[in-house]
């Protein structure tokens, strides 16, 4: 019981995370994307639990604050593999940007969480969010 209660403000974060990242899912599932509430979900919450890890590793073994940093330069790496992955040519035309451009702007929110920045992380999913709804329409009308 006492690893539960020491760890639950941890858990909490990573909760967090996923949740944002999840709204986010929301919006890909309803505009009928393969990348949705799961992927969105799982990309926040592994980014905060790298995050989370590397901050409890480095406080137990009294390492410097920048390693915690070589962590977020990985995460930013390894999710521009899962955004390139996303990509796809079809008939000369990038389909998948969007997807791919969300992805990373999921990591760098459950990154921001991680790190217990959660104003950013709330603000950075609103705009996030704005991005893909409401810009989308004003995008249509543009090109009308």
């Amino acid at each position: 019981m006492q690893f539960i209660t020491e760890n639950f403000p941890l858990f909490l974060q990573l909760l967090v995370a996923m949740g944002l990242g999840m709204l986010i899912g929301v919006e890909r599932t309803l505009a009928h994307k393969t990348a949705g509430l799961r992927t969105y979900g799982l990309v926040a919450l592994g980014s905060c639990l790298f995050v989370v890890t590397a901050l409890v590793i480095g406080d137990t073994l009294q390492i410097d604050g920048s390693e915690v940093m070589r962590v977020v330069a990985g995460i930013i790496t390894g999710i521009g593999f899962l955004g390139a992955g996303a990509i796809i040519l079809r008939q000369d035309t990038a389909v998948g940007l969007t997807t791919a451009a969300g992805l990373w702007v999921t990591a760098g929110i459950g990154i921001a969480v991680g790190l217990g920045l959660y104003g950013i992380a709330i603000s950075a999913t609103i705009l996030t969010l704005a991005a893909l709804t409401v810009f989308w329409f004003v995008e249509q009308r543009v090109r009308e």
